[in-house]
């Protein structure tokens, strides 16, 4: 009798582990499918001069980011007024990367100085073409933000 006793044991708790794990994942795929959001497909006919914020292929500077590094390295050039008066600091700058991967839409999200801000979207502004983002396998605008530090040698 303890042998079958010993025996259905497991057997119970394994049925209810299983019972208790496929509930579990009932409600994990219930909440995911709510918590997940993908932008739906475009349509044809549907205006393209939506920007999206999420693609499946974000935008990419040629090269990739370490040339967009070296790019901003050797483009950026810090202020006068801003070395002389010791001024630094990180610019937020948001930009649209279109579907033919120029650069438009340049704004200062969050900024130092006028003349640091004013720096950072020259530079931006004169980025070359990116590879646009891929959304359902077609080209789309993408809003994109980059930090860019300014910061003086002690």
């Amino acid at each position: 009798m303890k042998k079958i006793l010993l025996t259905l044991a497991p057997l119970l708790l394994l049925l209810t582990a299983k019972a208790q794990t496929t509930d579990t994942a009932k409600k994990a795929v219930k909440t995911n499918a709510a918590d997940v959001t993908i932008d739906a497909p475009i349509a044809a006919g549907e205006p393209n001069d939506r920007i999206f914020t999420s693609v499946e292929v974000e935008p990419q500077f040629p090269g990739g980011i370490d040339a967009f590094g070296r790019f901003l390295s050797t483009h950026l050039h810090y202020p006068a007024a801003a070395r002389k008066n010791k001024i630094q600091g990180r610019v937020i700058v948001t930009m649209v990367v279109e579907k033919d991967g120029s650069v438009s839409d340049v704004k200062i999200a969050r900024g130092v100085s006028d003349d640091i801000d004013a720096e950072a979207m020259r530079v931006i502004k004169s980025s070359p073409k990116w590879s646009p983002g891929i959304q359902n396998g077609r080209p789309v605008r993408v809003s994109y933000t980059v930090p860019i530090s300014f910061t003086l040698d002690k």
